[in-house]
């Protein structure tokens, strides 16, 4: 594995932010050019412009050091199978705000209720919005898939790349499913987890770091190293955003919300809630808990249940627990000191704040 003296993640970011945005402006001329809707491009570039830490495309391009890429190497490959990755979130966050009918995405309205805007007061706004939101997403889904198509690969690093996207985008299709269908009780820890696992957790940490490694042509070793890495740090990175969509963040970055409680989410923290809450507090919580009318009041009583029954102590506990696991295995691996400093400062970002 190559040793280089630090990853520059914000030189990343921008380099990642430039690919986008050239491709975006392509899209965009050639829709002009073939008289289609130029509107299209300009949504996405919207969207991919409001906010976003990156994580995903960052840690591609840390697993692609890990196994070797680095300075002096040609950075064209990948760096569009990390912009590749972010249409992919583009996509997948589109269709999740359509499924929960988000009225906010990064401070600004979803698409789907933008664009039920933009309709005016049509009897048929609110489901032409919701369908040309669901074409805008898919959109972003197809041009993932030209980045990662047009990235220069060698055959065998091309399938092995391959292979992985087309796992990841399996994984998320059925975390989706499994969360919308509301399979497993409410109550249910672990069918939570595997809400998590399926539809965050691969796909956050996981599946971003094999594919920068294949990319470079990593090894089975390698790659079974970020998986071991990935999974606890994906999973904390999941269960951190419903705790924080609930509660809030301590410094006031981030608003305590709605939006999960009215959705009635499985989520880890409501499901230990519920698990151990006393009868009278469960009926109050299967009571509140996905109304749409919930107002402000009706959640300070559940956050208030979910802190009797000591629901958030336990799930600050499962992040930091996760967390903690995620340095032993970076302690006791072999990766370039760059390559887990890296890593580290990533893994701090994903279990404090949201992406």
């Amino acid at each position: 594995m190559l040793d280089v003296r630090e990853i520059d993640l914000s030189a990343v970011r921008e380099q990642v932010d430039t690919v986008l945005e050239d491709f975006i402006e392509d899209k965009a001329r050639a829709a002009v050019g073939r008289k289609l809707p130029p509107e299209v491009a300009g949504t996405l570039r919207d969207f991919l412009t409001a906010g976003g830490k990156r994580i995903r495309a960052l840690l591609c391009v840390v697993g692609w050091h890990a196994a070797g890429g680095g300075e002096g190497e040609d950075r064209t490959a990948i760096l569009r199978v990390a912009a590749s990755l972010e249409l992919f979130v583009a996509f997948a966050l589109i269709h999740d705000d359509i499924m929960d009918d988000s009225a906010t995405r990064r401070g600004r309205p979803a698409v789907h209720r933008a664009l039920r805007t933009r309709l005016g007061p049509s009897p048929r706004a609110e489901r032409l919005g919701a369908g040309g939101a669901l074409l805008v997403g898919n959109l972003a889904l197809i041009w993932a898939q030209e980045l990662l198509h047009t990235a220069e690969l060698s055959v065998q690093r091309r399938r092995a790349v391959h292979a992985l996207y087309d796992a990841m985008l399996e994984e998320v299709m059925y975390g989706q499913y499994v969360d919308v269908m509301g399979i497993g009780a409410d109550d249910d820890i672990d069918a939570a987890l595997q809400i998590v696992r399926c539809k965050t957790a691969t796909a956050t940490v996981e599946r971003p770091l094999q594919l920068g490694a294949a990319v470079a042509g990593a090894d089975d070793t390698t790659l079974g190293l970020f998986t071991e890495l990935g999974l606890p740090l994906g999973e904390a990175f999941q269960i951190r955003d419903d705790l924080l969509d609930v509660f809030g963040s301590a410094d006031g970055a981030c608003a305590p919300g709605l939006g999960d409680l009215r959705e009635g989410k499985h989520t880890v923290l409501l499901a230990r809630g519920l698990r151990a809450a006393t009868a009278a507090q469960r009926r109050r919580l299967r009571h509140l808990v996905g109304r749409d009318d919930l107002d402000e009041r009706g959640a300070a009583e559940v956050r208030a249940i979910l802190e009797e029954t000591g629901a958030r102590e336990h799930t600050e506990h499962m992040i930091t627990s996760r967390y903690e696991q995620v340095l032993r295995v970076l302690e006791a691996s072999a990766l370039p000191p760059a390559v887990s400093r890296a890593l580290h400062g990533l893994a701090v970002t994903a279990t404090r704040y949201t992406s």
